[in-house]
């Protein structure tokens, strides 16, 4: 305590000195740095979708556009970013697989429980209301793509969208969203569900057959690149979202900086003509410790 006091006292004469420059802020900067900071919500509902998966509901009014992301916070543990996966009459959700020890605390919680949101972040899909249009998503990457099915069917009640969706698992018991989508295309490595072999695989028997003006895909990096060669020899436009080893949320630390890109900010959804210019994209990718491996 005596300490601290110490501390304020000198940061007192030091301003007085005018050693220390007092910055002010704008209404809109205050209202930025806010929004940095996380905001504490109560799950409202904890839904199973599988084995590994739980969905966790809570109230919000946030504004964002699909494929965007927020990061959640546990105090006194750490903070993750999470992508929107739910979002209806104030209700937002976000699907978490279980894979490691934030997850695992996380999957440990309870309806009532309290967490920390802030955001959402970065750059979200480019909506298009093209008449033929492919979603791709690749086991837990499928939670990025489901708000952005939900909008793209409210535009084909108005337009008469053409949309086709691809979910690839190993096995059958890490499908996900089957209720929702019903008329899913599905995939699984084992045969146990659908087609037996990959999201990549039955996209290229499609393609083969049928002219889809739009692609949109998450999963693996290394299955998004291989989509995105498809998409560049079939001359389909497409867009992914990558998924890096995310810090800041808000492009300060670079830890997820692929090819000078930052996939916080300038992504997590890139266009073709970026994803091309990206030269690490399907290639490397930068760990939490900030060294570069082969993906």
């Amino acid at each position: 305590m005596v300490l601290k006091t110490l501390k304020v006292l000198l940061v007192l004469h030091m301003i007085k000195r005018k050693k220390i420059k007092l910055v002010s802020f704008s209404s809109r900067e205050i209202e930025e740095k806010k929004a940095e900071q996380p905001v504490m919500v109560k799950i409202c509902k904890i839904t199973k979708e599988s084995p590994g998966v739980k969905i966790f509901f809570f109230e919000s009014d946030v504004k964002f556009t699909p494929g965007q992301f927020v990061m959640v916070w546990i105090p006194l543990l750490d903070e993750k970013p999470f992508t929107i996966s739910y979002f209806q009459d104030n209700i937002l959700g976000i699907s978490v697989l279980k894979r490691g020890l934030f997850t695992s605390v996380l999957h440990s919680k309870k309806v009532g429980d309290t967490i920390g949101i802030r955001g959402p972040y970065g750059r979200g899909f480019n909506i298009k209301t093209n008449l033929n249009v492919c979603v791709v998503g690749g086991g837990i990457g499928m939670a990025s793509l489901t708000t952005l099915v939900d909008k793209l069917n409210s535009v084909n009640n108005k337009q008469g969208l053409n949309i086709t969706i691809i979910h690839g698992a190993r096995t059958a018991a890490e499908i996900l969203y089957q209720k929702r989508f019903r008329d899913m295309k599905l995939c699984t490595e084992d045969g146990t569900a659908g087609f037996k072999g990959t999201a990549v695989d039955l996209f290229e028997n499609l393609i083969k057959r049928q002219r889809f003006d739009t692609v949109y895909a998450c999963g693996p990096e290394k299955m998004l690149y291989k989509i995105f060669e498809l998409c560049q020899r079939n001359k389909t436009n497409c867009e992914v979202s990558l998924d890096r080893y995310i810090k800041c949320g808000f492009g300060v630390c670079g830890q997820c900086d692929c090819s000078g890109r930052r996939i916080c900010v300038d992504g997590p959804v890139f266009n073709m003509e970026e994803l091309s210019e990206m030269k690490d994209f399907g290639k490397m990718t930068v760990t939490k410790t900030g060294e570069r491996v082969i993906c």
